[in-house]
């Protein structure tokens, strides 16, 4: 297993917690995408805490938690580590490629469980690749069924 301690499971987009569910609609506000939630087909809220090896923890957060919302049309992350400010991000399905991340050559070198999303976020330049750590439960498993499912989909 990789660096963390990843568990995940399904909630309800009301049951995002208030600062993330803020830092959503703000970066839907912000960036004029409108009722886009509506049709929401999975939350999940997935959670990753350090593994401490030796004497320091190593690089990275403590403690992350994410919110992630998956509609037909847009993937939605909202992060905060440690005791940060969640930030949100979204990515449109057809902009995107993903990839079970135990299926990847990454995981060969480190072994850990989610998601590797290629392509470009909304108001980014340039396109990128981001991880998306998920636990090896039921919740993680399901939503990365959903995911794959779903951009196949948008993409037809």
């Amino acid at each position: 297993m990789g660096d963390y301690n990843r568990s995940t499971r399904e909630i309800t987009l009301d049951n995002l917690p208030a600062a993330m569910s803020a830092a959503l609609a703000a970066h839907i506000e912000q960036y004029e995408l409108g009722d886009v939630l509506g049709d929401a087909l999975i939350c999940i809220e997935a959670t990753s805490e350090k593994i401490k090896k030796g004497l320091f923890p190593g690089p990275g957060p403590k403690f992350l938690r994410m919110g992630v919302v998956l509609t037909p049309r847009w993937l939605f992350e909202i992060q905060a580590a440690d005791n940060t400010a969640p930030y949100a991000r979204s990515l449109r399905l057809v902009d995107i490629v993903v990839e079970d991340y135990e299926k990847s050559a990454f995981y060969k070198m480190i072994p850990d469980t989610g998601m590797h999303i290629t392509g470009l976020a909304t108001g980014a330049t340039e396109g990128g690749m981001t991880f998306l750590g998920l636990g090896r439960d039921a919740a993680g498993e399901k939503f990365k069924q959903m995911l794959i499912h779903a951009v196949q989909a948008a993409k037809k």
